[in-house]
């Protein structure tokens, strides 16, 4: 029977110490390191095999990183410094799933499968945060363009000769 999936949640501390940030961008610094601590903690705990309390700091971590999302969202979206803010939640992302992927790997299956659900989340909302970081400046794809590109994808395989 699997474990039950971690409690999401910033405590009273972590949230008074992110709303006394100066700034926007101290706020999401603060906030990475805040979540980078949690899943250091998480680590430690895997390591010892105390997997419940590893479960509780991935909670601590995932609300943080929601936390993160939901004010950077908030903010003016066509500032170049939303933008910015939006590119270190990015860099941040990037460098920790790979250790909730070591995490995972070194955990028993009942508990796996939360650190699979928080991986597959880190990932997610990474691919979010990339998705707003380039947002309108991306050119989307005509779907005329979809069509031609895709009708001479076809001619290329139909002349290939035997």
């Amino acid at each position: 029977m699997p474990a039950p999936p971690p409690m999401r949640f910033v405590s009273r501390a972590e949230r008074e110490q992110l709303n006394a940030a100066r700034d926007p961008k101290a706020r999401v610094r603060a906030t990475i390191e805040l979540a980078g601590d949690h899943l250091t903690h998480a680590e430690h705990y895997t390591s010892e095999k105390k997997f419940v309390q590893a479960s509780e700091e991935l909670g601590g971590y995932l609300g943080l990183i929601d936390n993160a999302v939901g004010f950077i969202g908030d903010q003016v979206r066509d500032k170049g410094s939303t933008r910015d803010l939006y590119r270190h939640l990015d860099i941040a992302l990037r460098a920790q799933i790979p250790r909730i992927a070591v995490m995972r790997r070194s955990t028993p299956a009942e508990y796996a499968v939360n650190l699979k659900a928080v991986e597959e989340y880190a990932r997610d909302t990474r691919a979010d945060v990339l998705e707003a970081f380039y947002g309108h400046t991306v050119l989307r794809g005509d779907p005329e363009y979809q069509k031609k590109t895709d009708k001479t994808k076809n001619l290329r395989e139909e002349n290939k000769g035997p």
